[in-house]
């Protein structure tokens, strides 16, 4: 409306002097300090075993959970032979970091968590962060029964893709004409806040119910966005996380074209994954699920939680640069480090370790070498700072990846342990001296580490956890 129209709408009493007196209506909000929030459970899915415990051994001694794949593993199986074969023989990139699957220790339970009648609305992605997140809430000893515990308990888990394979098989049905035949369930199953949503109605929690979408960086978004939900007194606990299941054709043929997957391992893929390495050709294709309960500081300690950690900084950025490609210099992850740095109150030269994103592709690992250099100068050139990708041993997890990054970040923390870089054997020529990524597990104290996770679209984000003891 032109002029003071508009002003002829609103009752005279609350004209309020032409609103020069607002603040005496609407006072300003209590100034009240961010709550602290730590760690008090773990529970992960991934290419190394289902289980925190499993996963973190066989990180920590080197082994590594890529492997050739078959057309079995493509999820076509409604489709003819014919055209499963051929869709096959057309990939260029044979290998992924799979999900073990079966009823033994360490292995992912498909009977337990897919295929009973109830779970008919449940599919992989769901399944996996269904399981994850019953391994963290039993490790946090968090399964409240009073309806006020349930309110002030909140669900922040993401995914990157969804359930692509869902929609595949949904294509081909419209393709044969039989569209009679798409489940009724189809559409719930491809949401990617049903993972969230499936966690909040197992346990009854009423709190946030969110879901961040944001690629590869993905979990440590839902990670960082359920800890300020917690400082801003939104909740008490938060179950966070991410979760994928991309081992289909649809996907890994779009990665494909795309040039973003590793080629020329396909021979050998337990070499495939090597990040920072001057053979790497792009990042292996994974899956899985990491969940950790977040949790106020005192409604921790008055409970007697086990606390692995604190969750101190929580930075974010932009690249505005290219829709997958980072800028060389790193100047968006510079941002995100700098800002999660600021938020915690420490300095550059207080961070002992740093769990790098680096996937194993030509620019963007370089492009992370140089933003780490660049934030934390003397202190990574002097070899005090310790920097590794957990990605040789399990692929890139896309959307999960954050999230199970950060889980061995608060793990390297709570053990005393910096895991390796697998595959590294030519680094590349960004790393000299002091300032070169760990080829073994390395034994120290560590009391401020980071997680680094960045996403297509220019999508930044750094979680930095700190010791409590």
């Amino acid at each position: 409306m032109r002029g003071r129209k508009w002003l002829q709408l609103i009752p005279r009493r609350l004209h309020f002097h032409r609103f020069s007196s607002f603040t005496s209506f609407a006072p300003p909000p209590p100034a009240s300090p961010l709550r602290r929030v730590v760690v008090t459970g773990l529970g992960m899915v991934t290419p190394l075993g289902c289980g925190v415990e499993a996963t973190w051994k066989r990180l920590i001694e080197g082994e590594c959970g890529v492997r050739a794949i078959s057309p079995d593993d493509l999820k076509m199986n409604g489709f003819d032979p014919e055209v499963k074969s051929y869709t096959f023989d057309q990939l260029t990139s044979k290998v992924a970091a799979i999900v073990p699957c079966g009823s033994n220790s360490g292995e992912f339970d498909e009977q337990l968590w897919l295929n009973t009648k109830e779970h008919r609305s449940i599919a992989r992605f769901i399944g996996y962060a269904l399981c994850a997140a019953d391994e963290a809430l039993k490790d946090a000893n968090w399964m409240p029964t009073e309806q006020d515990e349930k309110e002030q308990t909140g669900v922040s888990l993401g995914a990157g893709t969804g359930s692509i394979s869902d929609i595949l098989e949904a294509s081909r049905m419209i393709c044969e004409k039989n569209v009679r035949r798409l489940s009724p369930f189809f559409i719930p199953r491809i949401l990617i806040n049903m993972a969230s949503g499936h966690v909040s109605m197992k346990y009854g929690f009423q709190g946030p119910n969110h879901a961040a979408v944001t690629a590869c960086a993905t979990g440590a978004h839902s990670v960082g966005d359920a800890a300020r939900m917690i400082q801003f007194g939104d909740a008490d606990v938060m179950v966070a996380g991410g979760t994928e299941a991309s081992i289909d054709a649809l996907s890994i043929a779009g990665f494909c074209r795309l040039r973003a997957l590793t080629t020329k391992y396909n021979s050998t893929p337990q070499e495939a994954s090597r990040p920072f390495d001057c053979g790497r050709d792009g990042f292996v294709i994974g899956e899985g699920s990491g969940v950790m309960v977040l949790e106020e500081l005192e409604h921790a300690r008055k409970r007697g939680a086990k606390i692995y950690a604190e969750l101190r900084g929580y930075g974010t950025s932009g690249d505005a640069h290219h829709i997958t490609q980072p800028n060389i210099g790193g100047r968006g992850a510079v941002l995100a480090m700098t800002r999660a740095l600021k938020q915690s109150g420490l300095h550059p030269s207080q961070v002992d370790y740093i769990n790098a994103h680096a996937t194993s592709t030509p620019l963007g690992d370089a492009a992370e070498a140089n933003a780490i250099k660049h934030v934390f100068s003397d202190h990574a050139t002097s070899g005090a700072l310790s920097l590794s990708s957990t990605k040789g041993a399990i692929g890139h997890l896309l959307g999960a990846a954050g999230a199970v990054e950060a889980i061995f970040t608060v793990l390297a923390i709570h053990h005393g342990i910096a895991p390796l870089t697998l595959n590294l054997s030519e680094p590349d020529p960004v790393f000299n001296g002091g300032f070169m990524p760990l080829t073994t597990s390395k034994e120290m104290a560590i009391k401020a580490a980071l997680s680094n996770s960045f996403g297509f679209g220019g999508t930044n984000s750094c979680l930095l956890f700190t010791s409590t003891t």
